[in-house]
């Protein structure tokens, strides 16, 4: 494996971009959770699954459009996805959650009709789908990296805020804080996390390395912080063991993490057994 990994770029493409993902997917799916907004991140891939879905058809018709980065058009769609939701979770004030399922269902519905007319799935649309080891090229990974700098320095930046926004909504408006923007961002930086974390867990799965480490994480932390050191480790582990085992098997590497993922839950929520879950609160205590 080693030696594979010194001599083929993709393999390095591929190991680097699993690296930082691990990072990132997590780390932003702990503020997810906590502020129960698990779903959206699986309405924004199904949104970038129409956008990869029409880049791949536009390549087929249009010149420009074959020599661009599917990657762009799914970025951008999960993005315009973002904004859509945080508009229609504004138009229904006392029924916010109405606004998933309709994004959703519209990415689905365009993305379903973008591959009928491409007649059918190709190989590239299912690697986007379940993520691939050989299809990560070095514009792919410099794509993870930028979206790696913009998510760490909002969360380094903007901590204290999403702390409080995750914890207590009513009192972050009276204490002034900019909410709307910031939640704005938010959903903005979640989309552009889906967006890099594609390529290597796949449209269809990439919202599970951004949630079942945080499961797994506050089965066992203590506090708000531990719960993000051990929600990183848990994806860490997820994605090296899953794009082994991929390499080895050759199969689809979203579909390894994923597994490796829910594996390590059930060893966490086996040794918690019979201890009773734990739940963060803002003081960084547990019951």
């Amino acid at each position: 494996m080693i030696s594979a990994l010194l001599s083929y770029e993709f393999l390095q493409n591929a190991f680097l971009s699993g690296l930082i993902i691990g990072v990132i997917a997590p780390l932003l799916g702990l503020f997810i959770v906590v502020r129960r907004l698990a779903l959206i991140a699986d309405a924004l891939s199904h949104v970038a699954l129409a956008g990869i879905a029409g880049s791949l058809f536009l390549s087929q018709q249009v010149l420009f459009f074959a020599g661009l980065n599917p990657v762009f058009l799914g970025i951008g769609s999960a993005v315009g996805g973002s904004l859509l939701i945080e508009k229609l979770r504004g138009t229904y004030k006392h029924y916010e959650e109405l606004a998933i399922p309709v994004i959703m269902s519209a990415g689905i519905g365009i993305g379903a009709i973008f591959i009928s007319l491409s007649k059918g799935f190709s190989s590239d649309l299912i690697g986007y789908l379940f993520g691939s080891v050989s299809a990560v090229s070095r514009q792919d990974l410099l794509i993870v990296v930028v979206i790696a700098v913009i998510v760490i320095g909002y969360i380094r930046f903007l901590y204290k805020e999403l702390f409080v926004l995750s914890f207590d909504a009513e009192y972050s408006r009276v204490s002034g804080i900019n909410s709307k923007y910031i939640q704005m961002f938010f959903m903005i930086i979640t989309a552009l996390v889906i967006g890099a974390s594609m390529r290597i867990v796949g449209i269809l799965l990439v919202s599970s390395l951004m949630t079942i480490p945080v499961a797994a994480s506050i089965q066992l932390a203590k506090s708000f912080k531990g719960a993000l050191i051990y929600s990183i480790i848990f994806g860490e582990a997820a994605v090296i063991i899953g794009l082994i085992s991929a390499f080895y098997l050759d199969i689809a590497p979203g579909g390894t993490i994923v597994v490796t993922s829910i594996a390590i839950l059930l060893v966490v929520l086996a040794w918690k057994k019979g201890q009773g879950g734990r739940k963060i609160h803002a003081e960084g205590e547990t019951i």
